[in-house]
């Protein structure tokens, strides 16, 4: 760690510790009352009581909040990215293990990332990124409500309210993150199926349900970590 950032240290320790209090959160989001005609889910108590589950998402906050900070760097925009790394790891457990995004963490979520987001641009003096993340957001979201009207059986209306949220996170860091991020978290998607699939022969596995928001979330992750290089490197080339 020789030479290694101390706010980078900092860094990678609140979001390590943030993503230790994911069982925490999880467990105290009020249990919806569930479709009978559905099969049977897991409550969020009995999610947040896996062994193990806590170092776990310790590690895989700690590890985002790593390339979240080495890339963005010291700059305003953490103000509201971090924060949104062990809530974005929270939101991939649940969804992982219920198929449910909640309504009482996504929009609360959204509402403190504008507002933190609004006060790094204040602060930055960069308003056009705040204009650009407003509009990412829009954008976003009216895509995926367009695929999820035109076909809701194919994605949950959680993942749309998500879409939202990381409409706007990715919006403000630039349109190439916001572009590589959405089409990253389709991508993403279809790698499990697909190997499954290919691995055991049985092309009817790739009609198996995957939730959509942790590969959203990985998407997500990855348009931030290399949508700038990618765009930068096809100018050049």
């Amino acid at each position: 760690m020789i030479g290694t950032p101390i706010w980078l240290i900092v860094a990678v320790v609140l979001c390590g510790l943030a993503g230790r209090q994911v069982p925490t959160l999880v467990a105290r989001i009020p249990q919806p009352e569930l479709d009978p005609d559905l099969p049977p889910r897991p409550t969020y108590a009995e999610v947040a009581a896996r062994p193990g589950l806590a170092r776990r998402c310790g590690l895989a906050s700690a590890l985002a909040g790593c390339l979240v900070s080495a890339t963005v760097g010291l700059d305003w925009p953490l103000l509201y990215l971090l924060p949104l790394v062990p809530i974005g790891v929270a939101l991939a457990v649940v969804d992982w293990h219920t198929h449910l995004l909640p309504t009482v963490v996504v929009w609360p979520t959204l509402a403190g990332v504008v507002g933190l987001a609004a006060v790094a641009a204040l602060a930055g003096g960069d308003p056009e990124a705040f204009v650009r993340a407003l509009l990412g957001m829009v954008a976003v979201f009216v895509f995926f409500y367009a695929l999820w009207w035109v076909h809701p059986a194919g994605m949950g209306f959680g993942d749309v309210r998500l879409s939202a949220v990381l409409g706007f996170a990715l919006g403000y860091l630039g349109w190439p993150e916001l572009v590589l991020g959405i089409y990253g978290g389709f991508l993403v998607f279809s790698v499990p199926g697909l190997a499954v699939a290919v691995v055991r022969r049985d092309r009817e596995l790739l009609r198996v349900a995957f939730p959509f928001g942790p590969f959203l979330l990985v998407g997500a992750l990855a348009g931030l970590v290399l949508g700038g290089p990618l765009w930068s490197g096809l100018v050049a080339g």
